[in-house]
């Protein structure tokens, strides 16, 4: 070695066998270059040059087996010139590794670009893909897709050419998004979201794209994140080869979704047809949405003429006209960007509160109820007074009329109403508004949502007719529901409150809420006036043998318990907290908002699920 040349010798870092020498003797070399390759454990492990300088020895040959720490190359030391062209790259920046171009062209398989004929279909019904509805539902670029490369189950059929080609997905497209990132901080955003691709077997329930449902609701439970799902499809799929066993009967996929009620917050989208199984997912939702062109069903065509029940059009089949008043659809909307837009408000509440809002001017609710207390109004003019502007949402405005359920803000923070309409029934409780009440009790409960009632009611329904809709069993729904609420709720009595009724509207009791306060037209009594007169003045008004002398009796004694049972009287027996200042209501409501404790982080579920109905 001649003076002043540094010689240094690269060892074996393993033991292996030589499968690859990329140098010889008097070879320049540079820093990170590769001069051999070992294989070891059936791993190949590249020896690169730790320096520049000449290749002055090569001490292993091809196949030898060298143990850990043997010679491999020896290196003379020196500084090299970089070539004219500088150093080539292993690949080009301008190239693509085959392996990552084989993917990527995958993927694009999947997307509507490579799909034109079907996304021609969507346009001719007026309805957007299911990437379509995903990509406005989710934040920009946000979207993480579980499962694209999967193909339907049948390739005992059809070649792999033509499933990867026709059944993207299987028809299912799955992932996990962020939602209204813009209102809320990271941790609240995120959310599972899946969709039935319609134009992929008319989006049936497949056995690769069961398999997939599963994965995400096993992490929906395991990370606690809503789940949004796009319904549209026809049912399980008859067609799958590659399917082990004879129904499918032991398919997961329903009892995961059902016990994620209760656990985290179910929306369920439907535009199209939606029967069967893909019906069923979406009525074990909280909330369902659902676009005019509907058509919803726990059986399609096919199964009610295989039932021997005749041939039907799968137009006459739960259509909105059927499914709206019926409750079966919680939101009723035009398309699917106003049903994605609902569902992204729906999301918001249980997502926490908004920094920003703004409100009508309180004083207006002072003059919302009428003098004349036989004067019908309209209570959804007092919610919308009443909340943050453009905060209320309302679910199932078609179905128990009586009753009014709705979701809205009050200086940002989320809240449940439950009101009295006394433009049906005079407000009475009657078998479906009590039901309608109840469940969404139950729902708010369930996700630490306070609830605000608001009562105008003269007690619950009565009648024959009303007892044949089993009216015992289901008013006593919002007792026992409302007894058993875990989360502040309070009660404003806005006119009538009289009854079994009025109790029920504030969980059997006015001292169960955290305040039951009632504006200066708030009446009480533990029956309507007119027939608590009738039925407890009957002798005297009887005596009266004189029809116009009796009516003014009656007049005179109805104006009494009037007096008697006005709201300021109540509040002198301390019946109620206080009679307020319309105008005080949102007061009251934040004070008692910022008095209760924050709710517990919890671990698992409050109740065991939410009612379906």
């Amino acid at each position: 070695m001649g003076l002043g040349v540094e010689r240094t010798t690269i060892d074996a870092p393993l033991s292996g066998t030589i499968v690859s020498i990329f140098v010889g003797n008097g070879d320049v070399v540079r820093p990170g270059q590769p001069l051999l390759v070992i294989t070891a454990m059936k791993m190949e492990h590249v020896i690169d040059a730790p320096a520049s300088g000449t290749v002055r020895h090569i001490a292993v040959a091809e196949g030898d087996t060298v143990a850990k720490g043997a010679a491999l190359v020896v290196v003379d030391v020196h500084d090299v010139a970089a070539p004219e062209t500088g150093t080539p790259a292993l690949v080009r920046p301008e190239q693509e590794r085959a392996d990552l171009a084989e993917v990527r062209q995958r993927h694009a398989q999947t997307l509507d670009a490579a799909r034109p004929e079907a996304v021609q279909r969507r346009r001719q019904t007026g309805q957007r893909t299911a990437r379509e509805n995903i990509a406005d539902l989710c934040d920009p670029s946000s979207f993480v897709e579980y499962g694209a490369l999967q193909i339907a189950a049948q390739r005992q059929r059809r070649s792999v050419e033509d499933l990867t080609a026709r059944t993207p997905a299987d028809g299912l497209i799955a992932g996990i998004g962020r939602v209204n990132g813009r209102l809320f901080d990271a941790a609240n955003v995120q959310c599972i979201v899946l969709s039935y691709d319609y134009t992929v077997l008319a989006g049936t329930q497949g056995f690769q794209n069961h398999r997939k449902k599963d994965r995400m609701f096993e992490l929906a439970e395991r990370l606690r994140l809503p789940v949004v799902f796009f319904t549209e499809g026809g049912g399980g799929r008859p067609g799958d080869t590659d399917a082990p066993g004879v129904a499918g009967l032991d398919c997961m996929a329903f009892h995961l979704f059902g016990k994620l009620s209760g656990l985290v917050p179910l929306v369920g989208i439907n535009s199209g047809r939606c029967f069967a199984g893909n019906a069923a997912l979406l009525g074990c939702c909280d909330v369902v949405i659902a676009t005019a062109n509907s058509n919803i069903g726990m059986g399609g065509p096919a199964m009610i003429e295989g039932g021997g029940l005749g041939v039907v059009r799968p137009d006459d089949i739960g259509p909105m006209s059927v499914q709206v008043p019926n409750g079966v659809v919680d939101v009723a909307v035009q398309d699917e960007a106003e049903a994605v837009r609902v569902a992204k408000q729906y999301l918001a509440y249980f997502q926490g509160p908004l920094t920003r809002w703004e409100c009508a001017d309180q004083h207006l609710l002072r003059n919302l109820i009428p003098e004349n207390r036989l004067r019908v109004y309209d209570i959804r003019g007092v919610i919308d007074t009443l909340a943050d502007t453009g905060s209320v949402l309302e679910l199932r405005p078609h179905f128990g009329l009586g009753m009014v359920t709705a979701f809205m803000r009050i200086e940002g923070r989320p809240l449940g109403v439950i009101a009295n309409n006394p433009a049906h029934l005079a407000g009475a409780i009657d078998s479906p508004g009590a039901d309608k009440a109840a469940r969404f009790m139950q729902l708010c409960d369930a996700f630490d949502i306070p609830l605000l009632f608001l009562c105008d009611t003269p007690g619950i329904m009565v009648g024959p007719e009303v007892e044949q809709t089993a009216l015992v069993r289901h008013c006593c729904r919002m007792f026992v529901v409302g007894s058993n609420l875990s989360v502040p709720f309070f009660t404003i009595v806005l006119r009538k409150s009289y009854g079994l009724g009025a109790q029920a509207m504030g969980g059997g009791s006015h001292k169960a809420p955290l305040f039951t306060v009632a504006w200066p037209t708030g009446e009480f009594g533990g029956m309507g006036l007119e027939g608590a007169v009738k039925l407890g003045f009957r002798k005297e008004l009887e005596a009266v043998a004189d029809p116009a002398e009796r009516q003014q009796l009656f007049e005179m004694m109805v104006a009494r318990a009037y007096e008697r049972g006005k709201a300021l009287n109540t509040a002198t027996h301390f019946e109620i907290d206080d009679v307020i200042d319309p105008a005080e209501s949102r007061h009251w409501v934040l004070t008692l908002l910022r008095s209760v404790p924050p709710a517990p982080p919890r671990t698992g579920k409050k109740r065991p699920c939410i009612d379906t109905w």
